[in-house]
């Protein structure tokens, strides 16, 4: 997740690959020891592009590809395969928040090569995102642009700081026929065009406190003097060599006693987030999900995924689900209770979270997805309300592209999609 930006603006880092010599790179498959040695080799990148990622998304049929300068690996990438309906042998070919490459040199030397490459393997198109953001806009702007009633949307507001590498790449894409999916609500099937991130690097605790207004200090505060208690699982060493993976089985593996995550704390979490979903109505996944989430992502590093649980005298008020791959850590999924709402347990576990990303050195705290309304009357505006109270900011990134490989089977899948509502 990439940012390059004078140093005054402080943005967060950016952080790429080695560069090629001049000749375009070639792509071919590598193994998911390599591909993993090669993500580490970073210092960040998506968790959506993961070898592991390719075993949890179970629907779709996953590969590892890298770009080869002479025999140097220089870059890589997870490739999901979703067939098309009733043409089983054509693909779209999908790398979410990918791939990870030097995005601020010639992208065509980059692409060009897995255009030829998936093509060739039945690809009909890929559909990519570029971790490369194009615009930021601080905490202050987006307070003084929703109490301003000709601000409708971000895009509304000068940006704080535009990243020319992120128009760079946009342009390019376009002029190449590359087509962009994001839609103009910031939501949709694809993961999120606009996120909002708190920047950590070289700031200790009392620094991000501080840049909190108010209300969360307050929250976070009051989640304390209740006695509101975070407790934090993870799938162990131990518990991947032994083979013991959490499952729904209840209360006999390692977490049990506190030294690793349990089924029981798992089902807790899926009840939990059950009851959110039903609130406020959105669709939840299964629980089988999260258990080969945790599963999958624990086994390839134990400090991967992580599970944070709050409670209040014994009940669960809140729980929280952080993903980390080097200095970036996200706030993957959350669940809160209806009941004992005022003893704010999930501001508890978003400054457990935000702690121990400060811990383990991460350059940013990725609180994911906001739409881009400003509007006072949207009910969409409060999720940037709750998000910009960390102080933190909004980051456009360049959104997901689609480039068309085999043009007639694209658009019967595009109206395929559109039929049923993507």
């Amino acid at each position: 997740m990439s940012y390059s930006e004078p140093a005054r603006t402080a943005a967060p880092a950016r952080h790429h690959p080695a560069g090629t010599t001049g000749v375009s790179p070639t792509v071919r498959p590598i193994s998911t020891a390599e591909h993993l040695a090669f993500v580490r080799a970073q210092r960040s990148a998506s968790f959506l592009q993961t070898p592991a990622w390719g075993r949890v998304k179970t629907e779709w049929r996953s590969e590892s590809l890298g770009w080869y300068d002479g025999p140097r690996l220089v870059g890589a990438g997870l490739v999901l395969h979703r067939p098309v309906p009733r043409l089983r042998r054509f693909t779209l070919a999908y790398l979410p928040e990918g791939p990870v490459i030097d995005w601020t040199g010639d992208i065509d030397a980059w692409l060009d090569p897995l255009a030829a490459y998936l093509k060739a393997r039945g690809a009909f198109a890929i559909r990519l995102g570029p971790p490369v953001c194009t615009d930021v806009w601080s905490a202050d702007q987006i307070k003084e642009g929703i109490a301003d009633p000709g601000a409708r949307r971000l895009t509304d507001l000068p940006a704080q700081w535009t990243d020319p590498v992120g128009l760079r790449v946009t342009g390019r894409l376009r002029d190449a026929g590359w087509l962009p999916q994001s839609p103009e609500d910031g939501f949709g099937v694809g993961h999120p065009q606009f996120k909002y991130e708190v920047p950590l690097a070289g700031r200790s605790e009392d620094d991000v406190l501080m840049s909190m207004n108010q209300l969360w200090r307050r929250n976070i505060r009051k989640a304390v003097k209740e006695g509101v208690e975070v407790t934090s699982r993870q799938v162990t060493s131990r518990q991947v060599t032994s083979g013991q993976v959490p499952s729904d089985q209840g209360a006999g593996g390692p977490g049990a006693n506190g030294r690793g995550l349990s089924g029981e704390d798992l089902k807790a979490f899926h009840d939990l987030y059950v009851h959110t979903a039903e609130r406020d109505r959105f669709t939840p996944r299964p629980l089988r999900y999260f258990e080969t989430m945790f599963a999958v992502l624990g086994a390839e590093d134990p400090e991967r995924i992580r599970l944070y649980l709050a409670r209040h005298r014994g009940d669960l008020v809140a729980a929280t689900v952080m993903v980390r791959v080097g200095t970036h850590a996200v706030y993957a999924y959350g669940a809160s209770s209806t009941e004992k709402r005022e003893v704010r347990g999930s501001n508890a576990c978003q400054w457990a979270m935000i702690r121990d990303a400060l811990a383990a050195d991460c350059d940013v705290y990725d609180l994911r997805g906001i739409t881009p309304t400003l509007d006072a009357d949207d009910p969409h505006v409060g999720l940037i309300q709750f998000k910009v109270g960390t102080g933190g900011r909004a980051v456009r990134y360049a959104g997901e592209w689609d480039l068309p490989l085999r043009p007639l089977v694209y658009r019967t899948f595009d109206l395929y999609m559109k039929r049923r509502g993507r």
